[in-house]
């Protein structure tokens, strides 16, 4: 019994402690506005109810932990912005939580904390221009920017997470690094089903993202890539050791509906390299059969404040990278 009650004990310690540390990163990154900031959130619905796939009611609260419930697709209005963020003074992203399992970008406009309030005044608001920017990127039904599924060579498609037994993610956010950990149970496209743990790191620094990816068993055809958008053509770069490789776009490819530009990238090592391809709507880099993987994306807005105006301002600085990654391995 007294056993029991310690676990119970511990049990709520932990909870408040992990609560705790969840809404005092938002006040850390505000009582300190001109410093460096990561930051990774997940945010649900709480005091309503659930009425098929569709979530009725209810506030949302921030959470560090989350199984996803069985109910939850796309646009339950369950989770705020429908995923995990992670942002930084430079821009946001968001990895949907459901079947599409797709990164998006949020542009920003300014180089203070935002993700707290985005979404807060209604469901879709992001997706419109606001003072502090909007949802930049239209995924459709891609992997968005630097997301993983898995490449189906006879049918030329990247497969998602439409069939998982069960989904929980977890953010945690350090001095100089945010993170999202995301467990998938149970994850069948085709042959057995298999389990895959992935690790969305966002730094107090630069643009980028790393991913580890890891899987209980090998398999072929683990992919990630970027959407592909009519007329913006594919540029690939290779570093001078041949240890690292990128693809990239660059051009008028957002949803503002203004006379802005993005670039898009993914670095990847070439040991783990199997093959690039272009399907309907996606930029596709295939890796070996593997069990673990790490890459990095990014993404580059010309309205960030300081930010990479041109294309070849953009293409400059992934040289850059691609010249670090050749030399250390990492950004």
């Amino acid at each position: 019994m007294k056993l029991n009650v310690f676990k119970i004990i511990a049990a709520a310690v932990l909870v408040s402690s992990n609560f705790q540390a969840q809404t005092s990163a938002i006040q850390k990154i505000r009582n300190n506005p001109k410093s460096p900031f990561s930051y990774a959130e997940l945010a649900v619905k709480e005091g309503g109810k659930w009425d098929g796939d569709k979530y009725i009611g209810g506030t949302f609260k921030n959470v560090q932990e989350l199984t996803i419930p069985e109910s939850h697709t796309d646009h339950s209005t369950y989770i705020r912005y429908e995923g995990i963020g992670l942002e930084n003074n430079q821009i946001g992203y968001r990895l949907y939580l459901d079947w599409r399992n797709a990164t998006d970008i949020f542009g920003k406009k300014v180089n203070t904390l935002v993700l707290p309030e985005v979404g807060q005044d209604g469901f879709e608001s992001y997706h419109h221009d606001a003072a502090w920017g909007q949802d930049i990127l239209k995924s459709g039904r891609t992997i968005g920017i630097g997301s993983y599924g898995r490449y189906d060579e006879q049918n030329d498609f990247v497969e998602t997470f439409k069939i998982v037994k069960s989904t929980a993610a977890k953010v945690v956010n350090e001095k100089e690094q945010s993170y999202a950990n995301i467990e998938y149970k149970g994850w069948k496209t085709w042959g057995d089903a298999i389990d895959l743990t992935s690790k969305l790191t966002i730094f107090n620094k630069d643009r980028f993202v790393k991913v580890d990816l890891n899987l209980s068993n090998s398999i072929s055809g683990l992919c990630t890539g970027i959407v592909a958008i009519k007329n913006i053509p594919l540029k690939q770069g290779i570093s001078k050791n041949k240890k690292w490789a990128y693809i990239a776009t660059y051009g008028n490819q957002t949803e503002t509906k203004k006379d802005d530009n993005l670039g898009m990238a993914v670095f990847y090592p070439l040991e783990n390299f199997d093959k690039y391809v272009k399907t309907k709507s996606t930029h596709t880099v295939v890796f070996k059969k593997t069990k673990n993987v790490s890459y990095y994306f990014l993404g580059a807005w010309s309205l960030e404040p300081n930010g990479l105006k041109t294309e070849e301002a953009f293409y400059q600085d992934l040289d850059q990278k691609l010249e670090i990654l050749d030399k250390n391995n990492q950004l």
